[in-house]
């Protein structure tokens, strides 16, 4: 999940997770920013690219965010979720934060390389092993450089680091076990490039396409399978084509919650830190919830028919790991922050 769109949807969808007021709903029209209501309240808007569905990487996030902010600040400061890309893909949503012209996004890391190539460290295989690993970097050095990085090149603050509810692993028709398995396999990835790098080094053909585009692929044979999180995988079926998931693990890219530096500045300062510390407490709480939910949608993959096989990583990350060096090279602001995460693990 947190993936990045790259499609707009034009219909308002009113899920049981979806929280929107009936004041925003003719807002829709456009992206806009935040606005002050006649009582002085300030609204603004979050834009994501997933369902709001309850229970995903996302709306578990804005969920607790809501909730506590109205704890601590009441109707000072609202936020309103507009899931599906109501507001616009998140490439245009990137451009619009980066003016000012929208409040908040809730996204996968990745996106924001389009703005600041440094972003890419994340989407390289192997640099991870765990969240726990992904914790302990994004809360210390590294994350703070990336933030720095965004406020710099892209105007807007990152506000949390919260988690996809998974690993990406490689779900295929034919079994996986070693690198050799996935050579011709045409692997469908994200557009995004170091995840295209990973994947070929892997020994697959990479094979960037739209998740909507996905299930048909299987089934025609344009693809051999996705490398995605378990989660994503069994929300849109394509486990109904691919019965194999190998656990390569090969990415643990982050969730990143991000403010347009300008809405921020027009957050009221005795309301700012408690802002902040709503979006602490949320990035917290998803992040808890993250490892239980990859473990429930495995079960309800094998419940489903799927093999799902451990591989040996070793061998995947010896071919991948010189696209560490490659990309340094290339972008040498990100050398520090591959340096952190690499210490911490």
């Amino acid at each position: 999940m947190g993936e990045f769109v790259t499609s707009r949807r034009s219909v308002l969808k009113f899920g049981t997770g979806v929280l929107l007021s009936a004041a925003t709903v003719p807002l829709l029209a456009g992206c806009g920013g935040a606005a002050a209501s006649s009582k002085g309240q300030l609204k603004l808007k979050m834009s994501s690219s997933m369902s709001g569905q309850p229970g995903n990487a996302h709306s578990t996030w804005f969920n607790k965010f809501q909730s506590v902010l109205k704890d601590k600040v009441g109707d000072a400061v609202t936020v309103d979720y507009f899931p599906d890309s109501q507001l616009g893909d998140e490439a245009k949503m990137v451009q619009q934060l980066k003016l000012g012209a929208a409040d908040m996004m809730i996204s996968g890391s990745s996106i924001w390389s389009q703005v600041a190539p440094e972003f890419g460290v994340l989407d390289m295989g192997y640099i991870f092993n765990s969240w726990d690993g992904v914790g302990k970097a994004l809360d210390s050095g590294a994350g703070d450089q990336l933030s720095g990085i965004l406020k710099s090149k892209g105007g807007a603050q990152i506000i949390g680091w919260a988690y996809n509810f998974g690993a990406r692993n490689m779900l295929t028709k034919n079994a996986v076990a070693r690198p050799g398995d996935l050579h011709g396999m045409k692997i469908r990835t994200l557009q995004a490039p170091q995840v295209i790098a990973t994947v070929n080094l892997m020994g697959a053909v990479a094979t960037p396409l739209p998740t909507t585009e996905v299930y048909t692929s299987l089934q025609t044979g344009l693809i051999d399978g996705p490398e995605h999180d378990a989660p994503t995988i069994l929300q849109n079926k394509w486990y109904e084509t691919a019965k194999h998931l190998a656990l390569t693990e090969h990415i643990f890219n982050p969730l990143t919650v991000v403010i347009a530096a300008t809405t921020l500045a027009k957050i009221p300062a005795e309301h700012r830190d408690a802002f902040m510390s709503a979006a602490k407490e949320a990035t917290t709480f998803q992040r808890t919830q993250a490892v239980d939910a990859e473990k429930k949608a495995m079960a309800d993959l094998q419940a489903k028919g799927v093999t799902v096989a451990k591989v040996d990583k070793t061998e995947f990350k010896s071919l991948v790991s010189p696209l560490w060096e490659k990309f340094t090279g290339e972008h040498a602001a990100a050398k520090p922050i591959l340096d952190e995460i690499l210490k911490q693990g």
